[in-house]
């Protein structure tokens, strides 16, 4: 039985898209190995659901979610679709278990995109929907452009949907223009008025899509659409880490994942799509856990709490103490005792000045060979 299905219903469950709209960045591309090894690492670290790819494309793409399909995994394999019966077909054709129907419900996609009416999409989706269940398929029906949508409308489709069989609905920020308060009101409405599972699929135009996503699970909404590194169209999507980090430290919910392996699972996707991971990157970055500034590592030296959410050990990292600029006398001290120097106040103050007047020079901090070669030039008398 798929740990998608073991879940506790109230659980919010994670669903990553990394091999789907994640591939969708521009300029990205896995190989079918890729795929695989991502799709394993997904499954190796709790992922409920893995959407795959979209089927309907054939060749190399149909053939690599045939073979995820076919792994073993305990995670679900969800493949995207139009609300097209033959997307449906090759769908089945894969052996998935699960899959997307996805259709336009705004009006500017209907009217500009789509060229079609509303009865139409209804039609469309409701059609696919009872294709994929009459085929015992789990089905999510994918609002594309949900927050553009008109509240009314929003709600007649995902009652249409509910009607039809779907399992849930993916409340797309396709464009990436909501605010978490909003995106709190309008879900929660949404829930209240269909009683229908939510996902949340936010976008990250306006750096907000973890807000966003957090500010729907608090509406209700159980289950989360990631990628791996925030991928995804154009600024990309909610980033996998974040969400799940958030949700365990700030909404304080039980979320499975092992997150030990998050900064594996980064380097993996990272080296994959040719984008390295910014040091600065939230949760995964390596400098997220590196201090330099002397009142930041006095603190961390005497207890890691004072300057840190969580230990870099729960995301696969280890602390870094940098000596440069910034530094003060509490860690240089503390970095000369890995070196086995017990240095006084009055060295450790000499080496600081220093450590300064170089960094400014060299515009970085300083790595352990130049300030051994610093200790070494007071210790001869060179340099005071």
């Amino acid at each position: 039985m798929k740990r998608f299905y073991q879940a506790p219903p109230s659980m919010v469950k994670i669903v990553d898209t990394t091999l789907r709209d994640g591939e969708q960045t521009a300029g990205v591309v896995f190989s079918n190995q890729e795929k695989i090894d991502i799709a394993k690492m997904l499954d190796e670290v709790g992922v409920h659901q893995i959407e795959a790819g979209v089927p309907a494309m054939g060749g190399d793409e149909k053939d690599v979610i045939r073979e995820i399909a076919h792994l073993g995994l305990d995670a679900s394999v969800l493949a995207w679709n139009r609300a097209v019966i033959s997307d449906i077909d090759a769908s089945i054709d894969c052996g998935v278990d699960a899959v997307a129907v996805s259709i336009s419900t705004s009006d500017i996609h209907i009217q500009y995109k789509l060229r079609k009416t509303r009865e139409w999409v209804l039609d469309s989706m409701i059609r696919a929907t009872e294709y994929a269940k009459s085929h015992g398929l789990y089905v999510s029906v994918n609002a594309e452009d949900s927050t553009r949508t008109e509240d009314s409308f929003l709600i007649e489709f995902s009652k249409a949907a509910k009607e039809a069989g779907a399992d849930r609905i993916r409340f797309c920020d396709t464009v990436g223009l909501m605010a978490p308060f909003q995106s709190y009101e309008r879900v929660k409405k949404l829930i209240a008025e269909t009683g229908m599972p939510v996902e949340m699929h936010m976008h990250n135009d306006f750096g907000l899509a973890t807000a966003n996503t957090l500010a729907g699970v608090r509406a209700g909404a159980t289950f989360v659409n990631v990628t791996v590194n925030g991928l995804g169209e154009r600024a990309g999507n909610a980033a996998l880490e974040e969400v799940i980090m958030a949700m365990r430290f700030l909404l304080n919910l039980d979320v499975p994942i092992d997150t030990r392996k998050l900064r594996k699972l980064s380097e993996l996707v990272a080296k994959a799509s040719a984008r390295d991971i910014p040091k600065w990157k939230a949760i995964v970055g390596r400098a997220v856990f590196a201090a330099e500034s002397g009142i930041h590592t006095d603190g961390l030296l005497k207890n890691p709490i004072t300057y840190e959410a969580f230990s870099p050990e729960e995301v696969g990292l280890t602390r870094q103490i940098v000596i440069g600029k910034h530094s003060g006398k509490h860690a240089i001290k503390n970095k000369f005792k890995e070196y086995g120097i017990n240095l006084d106040d009055e060295m450790a103050g000499k080496i600081l000045a220093r450590v300064r007047h170089e960094a400014v020079k060299l515009k970085r901090a300083l790595f352990d060979k130049e300030l051994m070669l610093i200790y070494e030039d007071i210790v001869n008398h060179r340099g005071e």
